[in-house]
């Protein structure tokens, strides 16, 4: 039996990747979306408080779904990584806004430092089409 090819997606719309890897990977049905921070589509940033920051990585990780085929109903997985816990409540009103009604599974977890010094990082997992 042959394994499925993992197909790389990657988004115009969000910031180029910092390192090796893939902004997403679509693999055995899923899209795995590589944790984005708060930088803009040429890579500048990370930019503003810890709400804006994470307005702007959700913006990030909408491009990469849509080059991926799907949109955020289809998100199953999320993780928030946050440099100070203090900023849960405000970054969790704009996930918040940003699923709607929407509630996939989660995990958020305090981190002691992130990439070029933001303080909001994300990934998801969705099904793919």
């Amino acid at each position: 039996m042959t394994e499925p090819p993992l197909l790389p997606v990657s988004s115009d719309g969000a910031p180029p990747a910092i390192g090796p890897y893939s902004q997403a990977v679509e693999a055995g049905g899923f899209l795995f979306l590589s944790g984005q921070i708060a930088l803009d589509e040429e890579g500048e940033g990370p930019d503003g408080d810890a709400s804006a920051q994470a307005a702007q990585v959700l913006e990030n990780l909408d491009a990469v779904l849509r080059a991926g085929g799907v949109d955020r109903t289809r998100v199953v997985k999320t993780s928030l990584y946050l440099t100070d816990l203090e900023d849960f409540t405000a970054v969790n009103g704009v996930y918040e806004v940003f699923f709607g009604d929407h509630r996939p599974a989660r995990v958020c977890v305090e981190v002691s430092a992130l990439p070029r010094k933001a303080r909001v990082e994300m990934d998801f997992i969705a099904l793919a089409n």
